[in-house]
């Protein structure tokens, strides 16, 4: 049986049986001009109604059910972490202990070759050149490192992971240099009613005109910068987020959302406690310098909790490292004046 339509003369239906039927063909056939007009087998007979056109599905309807082991088929979905956390703090720690092992090495080897005149016997904690070399190679090689290994953790740039954000600091330059101006009064206010020693070691070490220049621009430049990175770019955002983790496991307070740049937000209290915490070693790795002294101690406390404002506040810290650098920049500047050009060291 084939799909074209039969033709109703080619054979006329047999008489029953039993019995005869006379057709008249010629009254049975039709006139030429009612015969119907001849069509190609491809098309649908006009005589019969059209019918509807099947429809092919690939694939059955999914059942409402749920599927068994779905959970198992579906990937979880991780909320974006909080960087940067307590976890890249201590890798910058081990990446610092690796620069630290590299900077022994490269000032053993110098002082063994006798490279720029430096013999081991004769230097000590208090020669310029040795601390401010060993401490600026110690800086750049843990930030040498750190500009490869942390972007494979952050999905990100080194600088975009802590919040960098160079154009936030140009577009507010003068509000932070007034801050910083801020900061040098309360280093003459604190000289005036807690002051220092008169033989700091960093006064032993600014005993030449030299050595102060160096310190002069050491403090201004790489000092701020990698200072700024750790405290405020690691540490500070680190004790944030445990706070507001603590809090949310223990009181169940859910923690501050992300912004829009996927950056972490924390509550108040995090923000006051992790400054606190930030400031007490920020102000004790430079305690030495000061001879031990409370009024130094205390003011840079002050400062750091100042600094640390500056960085929560625009989320920047471009705009922390900015008054920091500031800050210096007037204390220096005032040293300078007072000593006419570094020349005259017994007027500190």
């Amino acid at each position: 049986m084939t799909n074209f339509p039969e033709d109703d003369q080619s054979e006329p239906a047999g008489p029953p049986a039993g019995g005869s039927l006379s057709i008249d063909v010629t009254e049975a056939s039709p006139s030429p001009e009612q015969q119907p007009a001849a069509f190609s087998p491809l098309e649908l007979n006009p005589a019969t109604p059209a019918e509807a056109e099947p429809v092919f599905m690939l694939h059955e309807p999914r059942s409402a059910e749920p599927t068994l082991f779905q959970s198992w088929a579906q990937p979880h979905v991780r909320p974006p972490a909080r960087i940067p956390h307590f976890g890249h703090l201590c890798l910058l720690l081990m990446l610092g202990g690796i620069g630290f092992a590299c900077t022994v090495a490269v000032l053993f080897l110098a002082m063994r070759f006798h490279l720029f005149g430096w013999e081991l016997p004769t230097k000590s904690a208090t020669d310029i050149h040795l601390v401010l070399a060993s401490e600026a190679l110690l800086y750049l090689i843990a930030f040498a490192f750190s500009l490869v290994v942390f972007p494979l953790f952050w999905n990100e740039g080194f600088f975009a992971g802590i919040q960098w954000r160079g154009a936030v600091a140009r577009k507010r330059f003068w509000p932070l240099a007034a801050t910083a101006l801020g900061c040098a009064g309360l280093a003459a206010l604190d000289e005036v009613l807690m002051p220092g020693p008169s033989n700091a070691p960093i006064e032993k070490m600014m005993r030449s005109s030299e050595a102060a220049w160096l310190m002069f621009g050491f403090g201004v430049t790489i000092a701020p910068f990698f200072e700024e990175v750790f405290f405020r770019g690691f540490l500070l955002p680190a004790l944030c987020t445990a706070w507001d983790w603590a809090a949310e496991r223990i009181a169940h307070k859910p923690a501050p959302p992300l912004d829009a740049n996927t950056h972490p937000q924390w509550s108040i209290s995090a923000m006051i406690v992790a400054s606190v915490l930030t400031s007490i070693p920020f102000a004790l790795i430079h305690v030495e310098q000061q001879g031990h002294s409370l009024g130094p101690f205390l003011l840079l406390i002050m400062v750091s909790l100042v600094l640390c404002t500056v960085r929560l506040k625009t989320r920047s810290l471009a705009c922390s490292t900015l008054v920091h650098a500031c800050y210096n920049f007037l204390i220096f500047t005032l040293a300078l004046i007072g000593t006419g050009g570094f020349r005259h060291f017994d007027k500190m």
